[in-house]
């Protein structure tokens, strides 16, 4: 999530494209975890319905996040996820998260009351259903286009000088041809000499 994010970021700022991506929850926690038949739902189990599993706070902080608008909440996610991929931080400690709120400048009085809405887990759980029994998800980041193609993406971040030839390339590739089902490259030697 955290290459695509910056990946798509650097696409606007060397192309100025404006990119509309909706970003949904996926538990990455659900799809790992031993319940492989699906019937537990980790989202209805009652320590995370009373916040003593910090597991899902950063899907809420996100979901949070959304409710005071689309500029927002990129601001928060883009924080976050640097945050947590360059500074190495723990998502599930709350000053971890309202420090990232702080920095990307949300309301955070507002942010608080959102914080602890319980409805968050639902809507959790509803993002996390449709992706799976919909599209097909399986990890993240699962772009899902406006003709129904879905496409999972693992990838590096590229130079700032590719991005936009890069993402102009997979968006094509990604949203049109249906007929691919997988492209991956060998490992070894990926990504020897790429990182």
């Amino acid at each position: 999530m955290y290459n695509a994010a910056v990946w798509l970021a650097n696409v606007r700022e060397v192309s100025g494209k404006e990119i509309d991506i909706d970003w949904q929850p996926f538990s990455l926690a659900q799809v790992n975890s031993d319940n492989k038949g699906g019937d537990v739902k980790l989202w209805e189990q009652p320590e995370h319905l009373d916040g003593s599993d910090p597991t899902f706070l950063a899907h809420r902080a996100g979901l949070s996040a959304k409710r005071q608008g689309k500029e927002a909440f990129e601001s928060f996610f883009i924080t976050l996820l640097r945050a947590r991929h360059e500074d190495k931080v723990d998502l599930n400690d709350p000053a971890v998260i309202e420090e990232a709120v702080t920095k990307a400048g949300l309301d955070m009085a507002r942010f608080r009351e959102d914080v602890a809405d319980p409805d968050l887990l639902r809507e959790l759980g509803e993002s996390h259903t449709r992706a799976v029994e919909e599209y097909g998800a399986f990890g993240v980041p699962t772009f899902v286009f406006p003709s129904g193609k879905t496409a999972f993406l693992k990838m590096f971040v590229p130079p700032k000088e590719e991005s936009e030839e890069m993402y102009d390339s997979l968006m094509k590739v990604m949203s049109e041809f249906g007929h691919l089902g997988e492209l991956k490259r060998p490992q070894p030697p990926w990504p020897h000499g790429v990182i």
